[in-house]
């Protein structure tokens, strides 16, 4: 049943409620906008219209008290003048509803894209960066209402930790810009766009011949208590391969008679990662369990070594070396031959980088002999000082 009447807020307050079911109120000001009274109390403003195919509909603005007499009246006309331009509010409210939240749009994204397309270990390092940092700022917020200041805010959240809240940001521009191709945002409006990155200081450490002296002594200490732990850390050390690809290397990726590592997949695709004596004579004189293929195996019956980090962080701080990372290991074996004068192009072929860039930040330890040329000269002008003859210098005549 219904009435209608000039709704105000004492009409509203002074209208007792029905005993049973609900008792509906429209407005004599502005057609289809009413009260909704039902019989446990609750008073909420409505809004009914007919849509383009002549359906009725009816949205819910909102509880009394919440919104006033005169702000509802005003929703309610914004909703109608929203039906004269054809529009469906009671349509887009479903819509709103159903819309998936940033939780779902996640699951959507490493189901259908990152699953199916990524690596192994950078599909855990998104599954981390979610679980971590966007699912528990984000997770319930529907993916559409998104926006460049949710983004920025969190952003800025993180600070203290500026490489991940790149790879944050990285992630979820990805995910926006997929959401836009699955029509889930309109085209055009990822809000991660114009988001400076906090600067990333590139970390460069690598042995000098003093440290890698005291490392190999703790090795050979170690090895007695976790031979395959310290087999994994001088396959990194004389491979230059990433912690992975030695994780995961099976006796049939070694050929010795080529001296290489036969990988079918590694970060960059299948590869061969050449091999020195020295590393195959380590892999020659390795153990090989019965029935596991790993180089590298763990305690698991046919598995390998997983939670390397734990035993490392140990066997640095006996070496003296408390801020020394596996992958610095890497650095270390790019770092020598960069110093013996390998070029970049065959230490980037190497190392299996796709990019010659990666590779040219080991350039400034191939300077030779432009080193070699400041002792000559700071040794002589050391020599003058000193009041000592300098040695003399003798040019090479053609012949």
């Amino acid at each position: 049943m219904g009435r209608r009447v000039k709704l105000t807020k004492r009409m509203v307050e002074g209208t007792a409620a029905p005993k049973s079911g609900e008792l509906n109120l429209w407005d004599s000001e502005a057609p289809g906008f009413g009260l909704r009274v039902r019989a446990g109390g609750s008073r909420v403003y409505v809004v009914e219209y007919r849509n383009r195919e002549q359906r009725k509909r009816r949205v819910t603005l909102g509880p009394h008290g919440r919104l006033t007499v005169e702000q509802a009246r005003e929703r309610a006309r914004q909703a109608l003048a929203a039906v004269g331009r054809g529009e469906d509010p009671a349509e887009a409210r479903l819509e709103e509803r159903s819309a998936p939240t940033v939780a779902e749009l996640a699951t959507r994204y490493l189901t259908q894209h990152a699953r199916p397309k990524k690596k192994p270990v950078s599909i855990a390092a998104d599954e981390r960066i979610l679980r971590l940092y966007v699912l528990p700022a984000l997770g319930r917020r529907r993916a559409a209402a998104i926006g460049l200041k949710e983004i920025a805010d969190l952003h800025h959240a993180m600070r203290d930790k500026p490489v991940q809240a790149n790879r944050m940001l990285a992630l979820l521009s990805k995910m926006f810009g997929l959401a836009e191709r699955w029509g889930l945002r309109p085209p055009g409006a990822n809000p991660c766009r114009g988001i400076d990155r906090f600067p990333e200081r590139r970390r460069e450490r690598f042995l000098s011949a003093a440290e890698l002296e005291r490392l190999g002594a703790v090795l050979d200490d170690e090895e007695s208590e976790d031979s395959f732990v310290v087999l994994a850390i001088r396959l990194l050390l004389l491979s230059g391969a990433r912690r992975d690809e030695v994780l995961a290397l099976r006796w049939s990726e070694v050929n010795f008679d080529r001296a290489c590592l036969s990988l079918p997949d590694s970060k960059t695709g299948a590869k061969l990662i050449p091999l020195g004596p020295a590393a195959l004579v380590v892999l020659s004189g390795a153990p090989r369990l019965e029935g596991n293929p790993y180089v590298i195996p763990g305690r698991r019956i046919g598995g390998r070594l997983v939670g390397l980090q734990r035993p490392w962080v140990r066997i640095r701080e006996r070496a003296g070396l408390p801020d020394l990372r596996l992958h610095d290991l890497r650095h270390t074996f790019a770092s020598f031959g960069a110093a013996a004068g390998l070029g970049l192009p065959v230490l980037g072929a190497i190392l299996g980088h796709r990019n010659q860039a990666t590779t040219a930040r080991y350039a400034h330890l191939a300077d030779d002999p432009r080193q070699a040329g400041a002792a000559r000269i700071s040794g002589e002008i050391a020599a003058a000082l000193n009041g000592r003859p300098a040695a003399e210098v003798i040019a090479f005549k053609k012949s």
